[in-house]
């Protein structure tokens, strides 16, 4: 399994131990959907959607390439 797609599970008992709150066999009880309720929503930029590309390609239209610009 490559580096880029292992699972961070330091990180999963950091933030149920100590953010939460929660005890071992507490956090490993859960299922995946109730430890994601738990945690709240995420925070950061929403994703974009067709709309906001639309509006980045109006904005920023490719440009036509010459013969020598690969």
């Amino acid at each position: 399994m490559s580096a880029a797609r292992r699972f961070d599970w330091p990180a999963l008992l950091r933030v149920g131990l100590s953010r939460l709150g929660l005890l071992p066999d507490q956090l490993w009880a859960l299922t995946p959907a109730e430890f994601q309720l738990m945690l709240g929503p995420k925070s950061g930029p929403a994703p974009l959607l067709s709309d906001g590309l639309a509006a980045l390609m109006a904005a920023y239209p490719d440009e036509t390439k010459g013969a020598g610009d690969g």
